[in-house]
């Protein structure tokens, strides 16, 4: 039997990285805190903020709620409180479809520079 790598799954995020992962300043991140009551990371001794990936999926809520739906704050909050479960559901599904697209975009693309490339 064949050796297989484990994969390794980060226990924690600092803020910089869930930062760097959606794109946006550490401000909105720590503002975001005191607006989301759900939104709570663990603290170093040092103070240092401490995401778990569960931290990083309400994140990710909120930031669709908020960014890519163009809900208020308040009404963020209330779409979380009401439907916080099925919304991380429908935001995986609508993530998996952008994936398929952007993959069909470019077999699109690499298909059309083959025919013209033979023609």
């Amino acid at each position: 039997m064949p050796y297989k790598e484990r994969d390794i799954e980060k226990q924690y995020f600092t803020i910089g990285e869930v930062a760097a992962q959606f794109n946006v300043a550490p401000s909105l991140i720590r503002f975001w805190e005191t607006e989301f009551e759900e939104l709570r990371p663990r603290k170093s001794k040092k103070g240092n903020r401490l995401y778990t990936p569960q931290d990083v999926d309400i994140f990710r809520t909120i930031y669709h709620l908020v960014k890519e739906r163009g809900y208020t704050i308040p009404g963020a909050r209330d779409m979380l409180k009401q439907k916080g479960p099925q919304l991380k559901e429908k935001i995986d599904v609508i993530q998996s479809l952008e994936k398929v697209r952007k993959f069909m975009v470019t077999m699109k693309k690499e298909l059309d520079a083959i025919g013209k490339a033979q023609g």
